[in-house]
């Protein structure tokens, strides 16, 4: 049974991966329709992974201011048109780091994260390696629900289904 004053001030989010895909729009507005729909917020979140071959310690800093504004104008972006369809205003968080791992630990930070949104990449190559580890391999013992978006669905197939 839960308190009812703390039921109150628990928001559901939807939490989404925020990356340059194709796909990842899907995931977008599917997660954004159905907190429209059900009164929730939506969380995006932009990983900066580190660079593969590691420079020289003033070009690495540079990189990853480089990237970190490349984020924040994706992520406001994202929030303008988010806004204009939804009138939602999304959180953003932006963390460098690996992936999965960001995303494990910010839903265990967050508890009114409620729902994980990825979508799977169309290409013949598999849904993507974030799919695959989630969905695959760590399911069973996910702490919340995981939706994946199929990346090739149209906007009125997402609407239909949101």
């Amino acid at each position: 049974m839960t308190d009812e004053s703390q039921t109150e001030t628990m928001r559901n989010k939807f939490l989404v991966v925020v990356d340059d895909t194709p796909e990842c729009t899907s995931a977008i507005r599917f997660a954004c329709r159905r907190a429209w729909h059900v009164g929730g917020g939506v969380m995006l979140l932009y990983v900066i992974e580190p660079p593969e071959f590691q420079h020289w310690m003033g070009v690495e800093q540079a990189m990853r201011e480089e990237a970190r504004e490349a984020a924040e104008d994706r992520l406001q972006s994202l929030a303008e048109e988010i806004q204009k369809e939804t009138t939602i205003i999304p959180e953003f968080v932006i963390r460098d780091g690996f992936t999965k791992e960001q995303v494990l630990s910010l839903i265990e930070e967050d508890p009114d994260v409620r729902i994980l949104v990825l979508a799977a990449s169309p290409d013949t190559g598999g849904p993507g390696p974030l799919v695959k580890s989630l969905v695959g391999e760590m399911s069973g013992t996910f702490a919340i629900p995981i939706t994946v978006v199929p990346g090739n669905l149209t906007t009125r197939q997402l609407d239909a289904v949101t």
